[in-house]
């Protein structure tokens, strides 16, 4: 991937960050999505977590499946501050989003979150989701360069 590339994607992940940080001011937990365009520029829906059962991730992907062509979904990335869980991974596949991009993985969640009644983490990377049907999703993450910001909301939240 050349320098430009990641750029974008660093700038998009920060730019979801915003959409958690405004999840986390209205009350919700501080996880975050984006739907970008083919140009991957262009932003073309946001969401941010609406409690334990509506992911930021799942509920955008539903949105954009009623409002996009599959084929057109497949040209998409979305983006998202933490690795999709199974759940969410299930319904970007069903959606047909071509790509995710992620800045934190499930993993290094757990470490904020631990046992939390509210956010049960399964160890169950969405690579495997992914891995298990027919789609050529594309997954790209972590990214060390957002962590930090992303663990911050986090870190804040969940303690």
């Amino acid at each position: 991937m050349n320098t430009a590339n990641r750029q974008t994607f660093i700038d998009n992940l920060l730019a979801t960050n915003n959409v958690a940080q405004q999840s986390m001011h209205e009350g919700h937990h501080p996880f975050a999505a984006i739907l970008v365009g083919p140009d991957n520029r262009t932003i073309l829906m946001t969401q941010f977590n609406i409690d334990t059962v509506n992911h930021a991730e799942a509920t955008l992907a539903r949105a954009a499946a009623a409002k996009y062509s599959a084929n057109y979904l497949w040209t998409c990335t979305l983006y998202s501050t933490v690795e999709p869980c199974a759940m969410c991974a299930g319904t970007i596949y069903w959606a047909n989003i071509g790509q995710v991009v992620f800045a934190m993985t499930e993993k290094q969640l757990f470490k904020f979150t631990g046992d939390h009644n509210e956010n049960p983490t399964m160890d169950l990377p969405c690579r495997d989701v992914f891995k298990a049907g027919q789609k050529n999703i594309q997954v790209r993450g972590p990214y060390a360069e957002v962590e930090p910001q992303i663990a911050a909301l986090h870190e804040k939240f969940w303690n």
